[in-house]
């Protein structure tokens, strides 16, 4: 074992006032990266800024194989966040950031330690704050890691890349598979924008009924521990499609305790508080708190095509939001959004379009699982 500060120099981000900025990209700016800037253990350039170059010194200009990790955020689940610079990027980061720049050690192999769940654990307790989480030159250089010989680091970090791109190749397919799914849908019904209604269009309360929930108290043990799925809005992935189990289960004096409305299989399950238009299908029955406004559709409607336009719609159904403490969709609010209506044919065909593209998914979700859990054993296996 060897400490980081053994095998590695830190290099501190710039620090600069907004003055400094640049509006585009020039020939006196560069590209500044931030926090933001990683996202799973990845390099993100949606939202870069600029600054001047004379704010910059040679030595925080990124090269090939220095790991660039989030130091300072008042988020503990941002603080820490890493990622290898992999290819030639003309930019430098910012002062909430530094760069682990490798020395007598495969950077790819020191790039996958910083991306792994010992990493992240040990650097989470070092670097608690009371106002804000730091990551302070000492709890990286204190940091420990095997050092096993040059050929062996790059077996391991081989080993690695491959899980790794197998990872990444199977959520690049799921991500295309939802944008077929998209495209169908707009090949067959259009693009529609519910924040623009139509005279044809028709009240949700005209094809469907609309369900809240509650939550019974917490403090009587006999409500919980039963049979019947509660759901909460935390339970929810956006587009992740129908939703089967619950993460805690009522009895049935819990249920009574609310007068709790069922919710029956094919329920379009919508959340109405922060984060509002979060959707799925129920595939089971449900019981929910009050931080949903579910649809139980009527004959003429079908859940997946219900699903998919509120979906399609989400940066309109947050608009919809009121409240001073809070943002929340009333149920009268959801009762009278107006939606098109399209043959139910065409619905059924879609439906059935969606259904074989959820198998592929389903597939590929396996393989994704199995790799995600390899991964995991080789890091423990290697760093652990």
């Amino acid at each position: 074992m060897v400490k980081v500060k053994e095998c590695s120099v830190q290099i501190r981000g710039v620090s600069y006032k907004p003055t400094d900025l640049h509006d585009a990209l020039d020939d006196e700016s560069i590209i500044l990266l931030r926090a933001n800037n990683i996202n799973d253990d990845k390099l993100n350039l949606n939202d870069v800024v600029y600054v001047d170059k004379s704010k910059v010194s040679d030595e925080q200009y990124l090269r090939i194989g220095d790991i660039l990790v989030c130091t300072s955020s008042g988020s503990k689940n941002l603080v820490g966040k890493a990622t290898i610079i992999k290819t030639n990027i003309a930019a430098t980061f910012g002062a909430f950031c530094k760069v682990v720049r490798p020395k007598d050690i495969l950077p790819d192999y020191l790039g996958h330690y910083f991306t792994s769940s010992m990493y992240r654990n040990t650097i989470s307790q070092l670097s608690a704050g009371a106002n804000i989480n730091n990551i302070k030159n000492e709890h990286i250089d204190s940091l420990e890691i095997p050092l096993p010989p040059l050929e062996t680091q790059k077996q391991i970090a081989a080993n690695l890349d491959k899980v790794t791109h197998t990872i990444d190749l199977c959520n690049n397919i799921l991500e295309k598979l939802d944008l077929l799914v998209k495209s169908r849908f707009i090949e067959l019904f259009g693009d529609y924008d519910l924040s623009h209604p139509q005279e044809s269009w028709v009240a949700i309360k005209e094809i469907g009924t609309v369900v809240g929930g509650a939550t019974p108290k917490t403090d009587r043990d006999e409500y919980w521990g039963g049979s019947f799925r509660w759901i909460t809005p935390a339970e929810l992935e956006a587009g992740s499609g129908y939703i089967y189990d619950s993460v805690r289960k009522l009895t049935k004096a819990g249920v009574e305790s609310c007068s709790l409305q069922e919710m029956p299989v094919g329920t379009v399950i919508l959340s109405s508080r922060a984060p509002i238009g979060k959707v799925a299908i129920a595939g089971n029955t449900f019981y929910c708190n009050q931080g949903f406004k579910n649809i139980i559709c009527k004959e003429g409607i079908t859940p997946r095509y219900l699903y998919t336009v509120l979906l399609l719609n989400v940066e309109y159904l947050n608009s919809l939001g009121r409240g001073a403490t809070f943002k929340e969709i009333s149920k009268g609010i959801v009762e009278n959004i107006r939606i098109p209506v399209p043959a139910t044919d065409l619905q059924e065909q879609f439906s059935a379009f969606v259904e074989q593209t959820d198998k592929s998914k389903s597939a590929v979700k396996q393989v994704l699982e199995k790799a995600e859990t390899l991964k995991k054993a080789l890091m423990q296996e290697y760093f652990g």
